[in-house]
């Protein structure tokens, strides 16, 4: 019995240290919690009540000052901050190309021999087992692959760490590097709420659609990305998968594409707006359930080019949209019967 009541007397020990801490932090006068540090007057201040809590307080802050971006790249001391993208995340040195010195002048050619000598060597210890350099090579594929697709940074982190994470928990064997690296991304890109379709990023990865779609879903389904475990005999779809992990992954909203493709095909912002109207109408319907977002967003456009005197051919929308004319047909069929247009 001494044990637990040891334990409890700790407990409190800390309650009430954590209690104190809080008390000291909030002004005395009002019992505010809203203090600011003045960094050019180096005191603690109330927003409420404006009383002067501390003074002569430690300015953690640079030392000089720089009113534009140039000035503050060209006087800051500490390099850039630390990213997953980079399989070292960014922590590394690295030995630049150019064979000239500090002044700017030519390296001699023993010289030129040593520098090429030493980049050879930091290439090697920047990776020093396998999985680090599949590491390194799985990231370069990821931002080849999102610079091709033009998604932000914030997608290349979220799929770096997605890979980083598949690979500490060994589901990369006996699949293709390639394939892990595309299915991340488009993991990311679902995350992230950026419109990116499946067929987009095989086309510009290196694999085939189905052994991406493939390893996406074993991906999603062993990584659980922190969520209760499914059983695995109820993975039929997509959509309950999504629902079932509570990847936060929503339906792509159609009208995300129509921008890209519109721009793709030179129509007017008129033709742009008629196709979100085409969408909001024939969704408000039911009819989106169950559909491609790409292809009814491609759809729509159709519609609209017709309405607006702006004729596209079905084969120019599939070919942007890259869907199937037969696809386009049968959505827009049913847009136009939606909004009672003969």
């Amino acid at each position: 019995m001494e044990r637990p009541t040891r334990q409890r007397e700790r407990n409190t020990e800390t309650e009430e240290l954590a209690q104190e801490t809080e008390d000291e932090r909030a002004c005395p006068e009002c019992e505010s919690a809203s203090l600011t540090n003045s960094a050019d007057q180096g005191e603690l201040v109330c927003d409420d009540c404006g009383l002067i809590l501390e003074t002569d307080n430690i300015d953690r802050g640079p030392e000089w000052r720089a009113f534009n971006h140039s000035e503050r790249q060209s006087k800051s001391r500490v390099g850039a901050p630390t990213t997953q993208t980079m399989h070292d995340k960014g922590l590394t040195t690295q030995i630049g190309w150019q064979d000239k010195d500090a002044y700017g002048r030519s390296l001699s050619a023993e010289k030129r021999s040593q520098m090429n000598r030493l980049r050879k060597w930091q290439e090697r210890v920047r990776t020093k087992d396998a999985g680090e350099r599949n590491l390194q090579f799985a990231l370069s594929e990821t931002d080849r692959m999102a610079s091709a697709l033009g998604v932000p940074r914030s997608v290349r982190e979220v799929s770096s760490v997605i890979y980083r994470r598949a690979l500490s928990e060994d589901l990369i064997r006996g699949r293709s590097i390639e394939a892990v690296a595309a299915s991340a991304l488009y993991a990311a890109c679902r995350k992230e709420g950026i419109p990116r379709s499946l067929e987009e990023v095989t086309h510009v990865a290196r694999v085939e659609q189905k052994e991406i779609g493939r390893t996406y879903r074993y991906i999603a389904r062993e990584l659980e990305l922190g969520m209760r475990p499914v059983d695995p005999q109820k993975y039929v779809t997509y959509r309950y998968i999504a629902r079932e992990l509570e990847l936060g992954m929503r339906p792509v909203d159609p009208q995300k594409y129509v921008p890209r493709f519109c721009s793709s095909l030179d129509l007017s912002e008129e033709v742009q707006s008629k196709a979100n109207e085409v969408i909001e109408a024939s969704a408000a319907e039911g009819l989106l359930s169950g559909k491609s977002p790409t292809g009814y967003a491609a759809a729509a456009i159709y519609a609209a080019s017709l309405l607006c005197n702006e004729k596209k051919t079905q084969r120019e929308v599939a070919d942007v949209a890259q869907v199937t004319e037969v696809t386009i047909r049968n959505r827009y069929q049913e847009q136009i019967e939606a909004m009672g247009i003969q």
